[in-house]
């Protein structure tokens, strides 16, 4: 039976999955430059990745039980990255659409950009390893 406590882990692969996907398609578009679909597929993937990051944060935050012992403290860094992946992504995201509003990302600072969504990518990579880790070796939501 469906309950709210299966929302976490029903949202958050989403997000984990579109700003890896994101990043590399902005990866690749630094070497193909006559490619500008890689780009803007980039932007768009950051865009569609911040917003579900906000979803899995939300759904974390508000529909998971808390817990005790090793277990709680894993829980209490996966928590921590999480908070640290939802706004490394959402400055990432704003800066990524300002510099795009202002028509500056075939400048310097779409490096700038792409290393912001660098560091959304690892803290997104650290959160999801620790939340897996709370799944296979402490058996929650199992």
């Amino acid at each position: 039976m469906l309950d709210s406590s299966h929302f976490h882990p029903m949202l958050v692969h989403f997000p984990i999955a579109i700003i890896t996907v994101g990043f590399l398609f902005d990866l690749a578009a630094v070497f193909v430059k006559k490619e500008p679909c890689l780009s803007r597929a980039g932007y768009w993937l950051e865009i569609i990745g911040m917003a579900g990051a906000i979803f899995a944060f939300g759904s974390g935050y508000f529909f998971t039980s808390p817990m005790e012992g090793e277990a709680g403290i894993m829980r209490d860094s996966h928590e921590f990255y999480a908070t640290v992946t939802l706004i490394s992504i959402i400055i990432a995201t704003i800066f990524r659409i300002v510099i795009n509003y202002l028509g500056k990302e075939s400048t310097r600072l779409k490096y700038l950009s792409l290393g912001l969504f660098f560091l959304s990518f690892i803290f997104v990579s650290i959160t999801g390893y620790l939340g897996g880790t709370l799944v296979i070796e402490y058996m929650i939501g199992l």
